[in-house]
């Protein structure tokens, strides 16, 4: 094995990547891809068909649902709840709802995340936000429902609005707005 396994957690899938480490009493099933360098801290669950790719810190106790894919660089806080099933009803199986959580996304402890949402690159949500739609890319979300607060970097900080579709980290590194997006800028 190139991964740690605790002994207490039980892991049926074999495609995991090297160095990730998988804490007390997690539950991993068969038809799972788990990337390179994760942790998966104690007390979580992870169902069939779940993708996580690599640098994926999973904090304790959240339940990843079939129908979730969470890319590269993903943090997500301790007891992030994810659906994947809009209007669900006990013993009636439906094909899930896909959730995507993009690159190097943030998202705060207690974050509840509405099935067939997607979290933009580097995006971020605080503690306890309810997202019941979509977040942009570098988007600042919280509050329930989370609502737009704002715009950061790649490292989290809020942007400085500099002119009209230019915004700027305190390190100096420049992004653009356009069409609702925001990117880095390269002039």
């Amino acid at each position: 094995m190139d991964f740690y396994c605790h002994p207490t957690a039980i892991v049926e899938t074999h495609d995991i990547g090297k160095d990730t480490r998988i804490w007390a009493f997690v539950h991993i099933l068969k038809d799972v891809h788990i990337g390179s360098n994760c942790n998966i801290c104690d007390h979580c669950f992870i169902e069939d068909q779940v993708i996580i790719g690599n640098n994926v810190t999973i904090k304790s106790g959240i339940y990843i649902w079939k129908g979730v894919t969470i890319e590269d660089d993903v943090f997500l806080g301790p007891n992030v709840v994810f659906t994947n099933d809009i209007r669900p009803r006990s013993r009636q199986y439906k094909e899930p709802v896909k959730t995507l959580i993009r690159r190097g996304a943030s998202l705060g402890a207690n974050t509840t995340i509405l099935a067939g949402v997607t979290i933009g690159e580097y995006a971020m949500t605080g503690i306890g936000s309810v997202v019941t739609r979509n977040i942009p890319a570098y988007a600042l979300y919280y509050g329930n429902p989370a609502i737009f607060r704002g715009w950061i970097d790649e490292k989290g900080n809020k942007l400085i609005k500099k002119e009209r579709n230019l915004w700027e980290s305190p390190e100096g590194k420049c992004y653009i707005l356009e069409n609702g997006k925001l990117s880095p800028y390269k002039p």
